[in-house]
Protein backbone atom coordinates (compact mmCIF):
# COMPACT_ATOMS: atom_id res chain seq x y z
CA UNK A 1 0.00 0.00 0.00
CA UNK A 2 1.06 3.42 -0.79
CA UNK A 3 2.44 5.74 1.94
CA UNK A 4 0.51 8.95 2.66
CA UNK A 5 0.72 11.92 4.48
CA UNK A 6 -1.99 14.72 6.06
CA UNK A 7 0.82 17.60 4.83
CA UNK A 8 3.90 18.03 3.76
CA UNK A 9 6.42 17.69 6.29
CA UNK A 10 3.68 16.21 8.65
CA UNK A 11 5.12 12.99 10.62
CA UNK A 12 2.62 10.14 10.21
CA UNK A 13 0.28 9.19 13.10
CA UNK A 14 0.34 5.33 14.40
CA UNK A 15 -2.26 4.58 16.53
CA UNK A 16 -1.90 1.71 19.49
CA UNK A 17 -5.13 0.54 20.35
CA UNK A 18 -5.57 -1.62 23.61
CA UNK A 19 -4.93 -4.90 22.11
CA UNK A 20 -1.31 -3.39 21.64
CA UNK A 21 -2.13 -3.49 17.73
CA UNK A 22 -0.88 -0.51 15.64
CA UNK A 23 -2.25 1.12 13.39
CA UNK A 24 -0.54 3.19 10.39
CA UNK A 25 -2.77 6.01 9.62
CA UNK A 26 -0.63 7.03 6.80
CA UNK A 27 -1.05 3.43 4.97
CA UNK A 28 -4.39 2.75 6.36
CA UNK A 29 -2.96 -0.98 7.56
CA UNK A 30 -1.68 -2.42 10.67
CA UNK A 31 1.68 -2.73 11.38
CA UNK A 32 4.40 -4.17 13.75
CA UNK A 33 7.21 -3.28 15.87
CA UNK A 34 9.23 -4.36 13.09
CA UNK A 35 7.66 -2.45 10.28
CA UNK A 36 8.33 0.68 12.55
CA UNK A 37 11.83 -0.19 12.91
CA UNK A 38 12.38 0.22 9.26
CA UNK A 39 10.23 3.41 8.92
CA UNK A 40 13.04 4.49 11.16
CA UNK A 41 15.90 3.14 9.23
CA UNK A 42 13.80 4.71 6.03
CA UNK A 43 14.13 8.33 7.60
CA UNK A 44 10.41 7.84 8.00
CA UNK A 45 8.97 10.22 10.71
CA UNK A 46 6.07 9.02 13.00
CA UNK A 47 4.44 10.02 16.12
CA UNK A 48 2.73 6.82 18.12
CA UNK A 49 -0.44 7.78 20.03
CA UNK A 50 -2.65 6.22 22.12
CA UNK A 51 -5.95 5.11 20.45
CA UNK A 52 -8.37 6.18 22.98
CA UNK A 53 -6.35 9.10 24.55
CA UNK A 54 -4.12 10.74 22.54
CA UNK A 55 -1.01 10.22 24.66
CA UNK A 56 2.17 10.01 22.61
CA UNK A 57 3.68 6.49 23.24
CA UNK A 58 6.08 7.34 20.57
CA UNK A 59 9.36 7.58 22.93
CA UNK A 60 7.94 4.16 25.11
CA UNK A 61 7.31 2.68 21.32
CA UNK A 62 10.91 3.38 20.59
CA UNK A 63 12.49 1.52 23.51
CA UNK A 64 10.59 -1.64 22.80
CA UNK A 65 12.10 -1.44 19.46
CA UNK A 66 15.44 -0.84 20.82
CA UNK A 67 14.70 -3.74 23.24
CA UNK A 68 13.48 -6.34 20.70
CA UNK A 69 16.38 -5.81 18.89
CA UNK A 70 19.14 -6.26 21.87
CA UNK A 71 17.22 -9.45 22.22
CA UNK A 72 17.52 -10.47 18.81
CA UNK A 73 21.31 -10.68 19.76
CA UNK A 74 21.98 -7.39 17.60
CA UNK A 75 23.63 -6.23 20.24
CA UNK A 76 24.72 -2.34 20.03
CA UNK A 77 24.16 -1.36 24.04
CA UNK A 78 27.08 -2.99 25.92
CA UNK A 79 25.78 -3.89 29.55
CA UNK A 80 27.73 -1.40 31.13
CA UNK A 81 26.75 1.14 29.72
CA UNK A 82 23.03 0.09 29.96
CA UNK A 83 23.73 0.27 33.91
CA UNK A 84 25.38 4.06 33.92
CA UNK A 85 22.43 5.14 32.29
CA UNK A 86 19.60 3.30 34.07
CA UNK A 87 21.88 4.61 37.78
CA UNK A 88 21.31 8.41 36.08
CA UNK A 89 17.67 7.79 36.17
CA UNK A 90 16.12 9.95 39.00
CA UNK A 91 20.09 11.84 39.61
CA UNK A 92 20.71 15.51 39.08
CA UNK A 93 22.05 14.30 36.09
CA UNK A 94 18.68 13.35 34.52
CA UNK A 95 18.24 16.92 32.98
CA UNK A 96 21.53 16.83 30.92
CA UNK A 97 22.08 13.73 29.91
CA UNK A 98 19.77 13.58 27.05
CA UNK A 99 20.75 16.30 25.70
CA UNK A 100 24.12 15.10 25.61
CA UNK A 101 23.31 11.65 23.72
CA UNK A 102 21.66 13.01 21.25
CA UNK A 103 24.37 15.52 20.22
CA UNK A 104 26.99 12.52 20.91
CA UNK A 105 24.72 10.38 18.24
CA UNK A 106 24.40 13.03 16.09
CA UNK A 107 28.27 13.61 16.04
CA UNK A 108 28.59 9.82 15.41
CA UNK A 109 25.91 10.17 12.42
CA UNK A 110 27.42 13.16 11.31
CA UNK A 111 31.04 11.75 11.32
CA UNK A 112 29.95 7.64 10.11
CA UNK A 113 30.45 9.13 6.43
CA UNK A 114 34.17 10.27 7.38
CA UNK A 115 35.05 7.46 9.43
CA UNK A 116 33.71 4.45 6.39
CA UNK A 117 35.75 7.09 3.54
CA UNK A 118 39.11 6.79 5.49
CA UNK A 119 38.36 2.75 6.40
CA UNK A 120 38.23 2.58 2.65
CA UNK A 121 41.17 4.30 1.86
CA UNK A 122 43.44 2.52 4.20
CA UNK A 123 42.31 -0.87 2.81
CA UNK A 124 43.04 0.95 -0.85
CA UNK A 125 46.49 1.80 0.29
CA UNK A 126 46.86 -1.67 1.68
CA UNK A 127 45.95 -3.11 -1.49
CA UNK A 128 48.65 -0.82 -3.04
CA UNK A 129 51.26 -1.74 -0.78
CA UNK A 130 50.45 -5.80 -1.60
CA UNK A 131 50.42 -4.83 -5.10
CA UNK A 132 54.23 -3.40 -4.30
CA UNK A 133 55.50 -6.18 -2.53
CA UNK A 134 53.97 -8.72 -5.46
CA UNK A 135 56.28 -6.66 -7.93
CA UNK A 136 59.32 -6.64 -5.34
CA UNK A 137 59.08 -10.25 -4.82
CA UNK A 138 58.22 -11.35 -8.55
CA UNK A 139 56.09 -14.74 -8.48
CA UNK A 140 54.20 -14.17 -5.14
CA UNK A 141 51.01 -12.87 -6.21
CA UNK A 142 49.16 -14.15 -2.68
CA UNK A 143 49.31 -12.88 1.14
CA UNK A 144 51.01 -16.21 2.41
CA UNK A 145 53.70 -16.11 0.14
CA UNK A 146 54.60 -12.99 0.62
CA UNK A 147 53.98 -13.25 4.97
CA UNK A 148 56.15 -16.40 4.46
CA UNK A 149 59.20 -14.10 2.53
CA UNK A 150 58.98 -11.33 4.92
CA UNK A 151 59.53 -14.15 7.46
CA UNK A 152 62.36 -15.07 5.96
CA UNK A 153 63.81 -12.31 5.86
CA UNK A 154 63.02 -11.08 9.37
CA UNK A 155 64.86 -14.70 10.62
CA UNK A 156 67.79 -14.29 8.68
CA UNK A 157 68.22 -10.87 9.75
CA UNK A 158 67.75 -11.85 13.15
CA UNK A 159 70.35 -14.84 13.09
CA UNK A 160 73.14 -11.97 12.16
CA UNK A 161 71.98 -9.53 14.72
CA UNK A 162 71.64 -12.14 17.98
CA UNK A 163 73.87 -15.06 18.63
CA UNK A 164 72.64 -18.51 19.58
CA UNK A 165 71.26 -19.43 22.44
CA UNK A 166 74.19 -20.91 24.83
CA UNK A 167 76.81 -19.36 23.09
CA UNK A 168 77.53 -16.48 25.52
CA UNK A 169 80.88 -18.12 26.72
CA UNK A 170 84.33 -17.37 25.45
Amino acid sequence: MARTRPKPGEPIIVKKYANRRLYDTGRSAYVTLEDLNEMVKDNIDFVVQDAKTGEDLTRSVLTQIVAEQETKGENLLPTDFLRKLISLYGENMQGVVPNYLEHSMQFLVDNQKQMLDRFDEQLQAQQERMQQMGQMFPGTSSFEEISRRNMEIFQSAMKNFVPPLGNDKK
